[in-house]
């Protein structure tokens, strides 16, 4: 059998022994739903499940040493400008029922999610330029842009984080990297 061909592949087989045929991607997908258990519900021939009220689909960036939230040059995510909510692809929320965000009334449907940092609060908006690599920003497209304030914390955390937590309005989402921690009210009919 004929080795499968690995010129200029050569940082992939370094990066990754073993594995000549792709590159491993260093900020892997993740999907978050609400209610959290919903996978395994689903899995579950024990447990009918119930639809889900919303799903989270993001790239997850480590930190791996850098400046991630400042206005400094070699900052990852700079401080008054649009960031993508993760790597890669555009960070994008489906909702499989209306929602309120913030005062913001949500129609069933699949969205792009995004955000401008500050120090001291987030700016999130929801836009329908679904379908998106990396940020392609149109303005008119934004359904609402939101203000939520920025929590510090104790540990940083390594991996970017966005999971759904349980609330008695419906659920936050939980955005979650390096110091900072950002918390967004979804609210819903349970």
């Amino acid at each position: 059998m004929k080795e499968p061909e690995t010129q200029g592949k050569a940082d992939t087989a370094q990066l990754f022994p073993g594995n000549s045929f792709a590159a491993v991607d260093q900020s892997p997908m993740d999907i978050s739903y609400y209610p959290p258990e919903y996978p395994q519900q689903k899995m579950s021939a024990k447990q009918p499940a119930a639809a889900p009220v919303a799903r989270i689909i993001y790239s997850r960036p480590h930190k791996k040493g850098r400046i991630i939230f400042s206005n400094q040059e070699k900052s990852l995510v700079r401080y008054g400008e649009p960031w993508r909510l993760g790597a890669n692809e555009a960070t994008e929320i489906d909702f499989f029922q209306p929602v309120v965000i913030n005062g913001n009334n949500v129609a069933a449907g699949r969205y792009v999610m995004y955000c401008i940092p500050f120090a001291d609060r987030w700016i999130i908006a929801l836009n329908t330029n679904v379908d998106s690599w990396g940020l392609q920003i149109d303005p008119s497209k934004d359904l609402f842009r939101t203000e939520v304030p920025v929590q510090q914390q104790k540990a940083s955390i390594e991996d970017f984080t966005i999971v759904f937590q349980d609330a008695t309005y419906g659920a936050d989402i939980l955005f979650t990297w390096d110091m900072v921690k950002i918390i967004l009210p979804v609210s819903f009919s349970k």
